[in-house]
C-alpha cells in the first residue's frame, strides 16, 4: 500500500466500481471517482445512496480529455472500470461502445505517455466475452477452441458443441487466460483492445497494468432495471414482480457466476501484489453452473411458485459453455473466491426486497429480440 495512496476508480458509482470504493477506503486509501452517472445505470442521474461519502466525485466522462486531466491530478494507481457494457446492445450502438471503451481508454494512455503525472500502476476490467465459446475436450483431438455453433444446427434444436475436426461431441473444460480470444461482439472486441492498450502502453513506459477477466459478477447494487445486465439481475427483476424468467435453449448451458465480494478481493490484490504487474487473470468461480439452475434458485429463495419459461429458441452470439480456470489467479496472487453461491444469491435477494419494485426491460427486451440478438 505504501506505493499507492491515491486511487482514481473510474465508473466508481457503479456495481463493481462502488464496492472497491468501499474497500479501498476500508483499507486506509484515499479515493478519487469518475463517473458520468449514464442512465442506463443511474436512472435519477444522482449519486445513488450507497455511494461513499469519503471518496472525492468527480462527474465527468471518460472520453473527455479535460475529466481525465482533473481526475488523475495526484493519482498513484488507476482503476479503469468506466465502459458501455452489453454484448447485444454493443451490436447496434457501436459507435457509442468504441467512443467509451476503445477511445475512452485510449485518452488516459495518450495522457499518460505524454503528460507528467504520478501514476504507478493500471488495472483495467477485461471480460470473459472475449473468449467466445469456452474451451472443450474432444476425446479424439484433445482440447479446442470451437467457433459459434452455426445457425442451421442451432434451428434444429441442436444445442451440443461439436469438435471442428472430427466432428465429436465436446465436454467443457475451464478455460484458461492462454486461450485464444475468438470475439463475437463489438463489446468482446472493445475489452480486448482495452486490455491490450493499457498492457502495451504500461510495458513501454514501465507503468505496471493488469488486466482482470470479469466472468459473470453478481451482487448487491447490480441495476434490476438495466437489461443489459447480467442474468441474475434479470432473472431476480422478472421473479420480483410475478414473472417467469425467460430462458433459451434447453437451459442447460453454463457460465461462471463470481460474488461481488470475491471480486473485489481479486482487485485489491491486484492493486497490492507485485506479482500481478504486467499479467492478465480470470476472475471466476472456476464452477460451471446452468442457467435454469440459476433461475430455480432465485425462484426458491423467493419463495415464489415459478418455474422458468425455457424456449428452446437461439440468440445470435451466445456461447453454450465458458467457465474460468483460475490456477493462474491463485497461486500468483494467492486470491481465491470465498462467496458459496447460494449464500451469495440469498444475499442479492434480501437486498432486492428492499429495493423499488421497478421492471424497464421490456422495451429494451423487445429491441433486442427485434435484432435477433434475444
Amino acid at each position: 500500500m505504501n506505493k499507492y495512496k491515491k486511487i482514481l476508480v473510474t465508473g466508481g458509482a457503479g456495481f463493481i466500481g462502488s464496492h472497491l470504493v468501499d474497500k479501498l477506503i476500508e483499507n486506509g486509501y484515499e479515493v478519487r471517482v469518475l463517473d458520468n452517472l449514464f442512465k442506463q445505470i443511474h436512472p435519477s442521474g444522482h449519486l445513488p445512496a450507497y455511494f461513499n461519502k469519503k471518496a472525492h466525485f468527480l462527474k465527468g466522462d471518460v472520453t473527455n480529455k479535460e475529466n481525465w486531466l482533473k481526475a488523475l491530478d495526484g493519482i498513484d494507481g488507476v482503476f479503469h472500470f468506466a465502459a458501455a457494457v452489453g454484448v447485444g446492445q454493443s451490436m447496434y450502438e457501436i459507435e457509442h461502445y468504441v467512443r467509451v471503451n476503445s477511445l475512452g481508454t485510449a485518452i488516459l494512455l495518450d495522457i499518460l505517455a505524454n503528460k507528467k503525472h504520478n501514476v504507478k500502476k493500471i488495472i483495467v476490467a477485461a471480460s470473459m466475452s472475449s473468449y467466445g465459446e469456452g474451451t472443450y475436450k474432444c476425446k479424439n483431438c484433445g482440447l479446442i477452441r470451437p467457433p459459434l455453433r452455426n445457425e442451421k444446427q442451432l434451428e434444429k434444436q441442436d444445442f451440443n458443441v461439436y469438435c471442428p475436426q472430427c466432428s465429436q461431441i465436446v465436454v467443457p473444460v475451464p478455460t484458461s487466460e492462454d486461450a485464444k480470444q475468438n470475439c463475437n461482439s463489438i463489446y468482446a472486441i472493445n475489452k480486448k483492445n482495452q486490455e491490450e492498450m493499457v498492457l502495451n502502453v504500461g510495458m513501454a513506459y514501465r507503468i505496471p497494468a493488469v488486466a482482470l477477466r470479469y466472468f459473470n459478477v453478481y451482487g448487491t447494487r447490480q441495476s434490476l432495471s438495466n437489461p443489459y445486465n447480467g442474468v441474475v439481475a434479470i432473472f431476480m427483476s422478472r421473479i420480483k414482480n410475478n414473472r417467469p424468467p425467460i430462458i433459451n435453449e434447453d437451459g442447460l448451458q453454463t457460465r461462471d457466476f463470481i460474488h461481488i465480494r470475491d471480486v473485489t478481493a481479486a482487485n485489491i490484490a491486484a492493486l497490492e501484489e507485485d506479482e500481478a504487474n504486467y499479467e492478465v487473470f480470470n476472475v471466476g468461480s472456476g464452477m460451471p453452473v446452468t442457467i435454469k439452475k440459476i433461475a430455480e434458485l432465485l425462484a426458491q429463495i423467493y419463495k415464489r411458485n415459478i418455474k422458468p419459461d425455457i424456449t428452446s429458441k437461439t440468440r445470435k452470439l451466445d456461447v453454450r459453455h465458458c467457465y474460468a480456470d483460475i490456477t493462474k489467479i491463485t497461486d500468483c496472487l494467492g486470491w481465491q473466491p470465498n462467496m458459496d453461491l447460494e449464500k451469495g444469491l440469498l444475499e442479492v435477494v434480501d437486498w432486492s426486497q428492499q429495493e423499488k419494485s421497478v421492471d424497464k426491460l421490456d422495451f429494451a427486451l423487445q429491441e433486442l429480440a427485434k435484432r435477433g440478438l434475444r
